[in-house]
């Protein structure tokens, strides 16, 4: 198999693995949140808008995680650095 060839494959494995991780680390990351949320307001009721507040600040921090890992998959699939790296040889 041309080395090229190889980085290539390799690089859409790890692009696969970037996006898939994220949404899994994403997903279970939102579960937790919203469940502490439910916890806390059923515990506390009048507390409900502040954490709602809180809740949504950490939800939009949560959901970087994968918009960076899916700029970082698309810029080795479209750009990828290892390959010109090849090229210039």
């Amino acid at each position: 198999m041309e080395l090229t060839a190889h980085v290539m494959s390799m690089t859409v494995i790890a692009a696969g693995l970037l996006i898939g991780l994220g949404a899994l680390g994403t997903a279970i990351g939102f579960a937790l949140l919203g469940g502490k949320f439910l916890e806390g307001s059923s515990r506390q009721p009048e507390l409900t808008p502040m954490l709602q507040t809180k809740m949504f600040i950490v939800a939009g921090l949560l959901d970087a995680v994968p918009i960076i890992g899916v700029a970082i998959a698309l810029l080795l699939i479209f750009a990828n650095p290892f390959t010109a790296a090849l090229a210039g040889k």
